[in-house]
């Protein structure tokens, strides 16, 4: 199983100092939190994609590229890749010469993101969102599979002989995971091309993820990839941990009451309570995210948002430190604990090599 942390790369206000940090500043941050997630022996670094204040990760295969050089074993993923309003050709391309850059350490996720101006600022009808999901998607297996594609959709011009360079590492595209928050339709995406399904349930209550990792679940297997039980699912979570409790959910308070997204609505206490968000000690971090097994059954890949809400760097470092000394060894200890023989491992470079290998061998 892979443990792993994912960033929105918002710039916002610390609550406390009332200070805003720079873009500069923000984006070195997200780059020494993934070298001390790889640090702290974390396994997955994935940064979101936004082209809006108050974020800045637009360019998710820059700053990948940039950690790879400096990195050996972390995996380099993407939060939520704009399959809707990127071109699948540039995609195809930006991704496959980062498989050859990072020695094949890169997956990535697909998502239509959370910001509906964004469509028509690149020329897409937000109203055609799952539709270009689909049809983006679909060009781009091609792009990574066939050397010489002649394509023609409803979304962009036509491809004639046309091949993507380069191509993918060792003739193996990157694993794709399907993210979606509500969208039956995209875990239903994922399970026809036997992809893997993420579901980012941080906001959230259990019973909604379960619906849809099992919709996920039993659709793999109805088109044949394997049982209910061998698809591959990734889920988020979101924690803020202290070695006591009580200090924990005072310290974090301020920052729950002002962040973007949930500030202003709910309590603390009660968002903690419908939803996975953990506020308390690394134990309770642990008991929280183990009872992910409980709805969600035996899955492949865990990340967690901790740099959010205007906390400091100097804090996110000090939740790296929890999250791998005191966290993480414990979840893949317990998380191993009957884990059925046929439950796949999370999917990597390595391992998709070596299934094209076998197919060849058989053939």
């Amino acid at each position: 199983m892979q443990f792993g942390i994912f960033s929105v790369g918002d710039v916002t206000p610390d609550p406390t100092t009332g200070r805003t940090p720079t873009e500069r500043e923000r984006i070195k941050a997200m780059v020494a939190i993934a070298l001390k997630a790889e640090e702290v022996g974390l396994d997955v670094f994935a940064t979101g994609e936004h082209h809006n204040p108050p974020f800045v990760p637009s360019s998710p295969t820059t700053m990948l590229g940039y950690i790879a050089a400096q990195t050996e074993k972390l995996i380099l993923s993407t939060s939520t890749t704009l399959i809707t309003t990127n071109d699948p050709v540039k995609i195809a391309e930006d991704f496959a010469m980062l498989q050859h850059l990072a020695d094949g350490r890169v997956d990535l996720m697909m998502g239509r993101g959370n910001t509906g101006p964004v469509y028509p600022w690149f020329g897409q009808d937000i109203r055609q969102g799952i539709n270009l999901a689909i049809e983006n998607y679909a060009l781009l297996r091609r792009l990574w599979r066939e050397d010489v594609v002649n394509w023609e959709g409803k979304f962009r011009s036509p491809l004639q002989g046309f091949t993507s360079t380069p191509r993918p590492l060792d003739d193996v595209p990157p694993f794709v995971w399907h993210g979606s928050i509500r969208s039956p339709e995209i875990a239903e995406q994922a399970a026809f091309y036997g992809d893997g399904f993420f579901h980012n349930n941080i906001f959230w209550p259990a019973d909604h993820t379960k619906r849809m990792v099992e919709l996920y679940r039993e659709r793999y297997a109805h088109y044949g990839h394997g049982t209910a039980e061998q698809a591959i699912v990734g889920l988020g979570g979101q924690v803020f941990m202290r070695k006591n409790s009580q200090d924990a959910v005072s310290e974090f308070r301020p920052y729950f009451d002002n962040a973007p997204v949930y500030g202003h609505g709910p309590s603390l206490e009660d968002f903690t309570d419908q939803t996975p968000l953990t506020v308390g000690s690394p134990q309770e971090v642990i008991e929280k995210t183990l009872a992910f097994r409980d709805y969600a059954g035996d899955y492949q890949r865990q990340l967690f948002l901790l740099d959010h809400a205007g906390l400091p760097l100097k804090t996110v470092l000090e939740q790296l430190d929890l999250l791998g000394e005191e966290v993480v060894p414990v979840l893949r200890k317990e998380f191993a604990v009957n884990r059925p023989a046929d439950v796949p491992e999370a999917p990597t470079h390595q391992s998709l090599l070596a299934a094209a290998s076998e197919k060849v061998t058989v053939a």
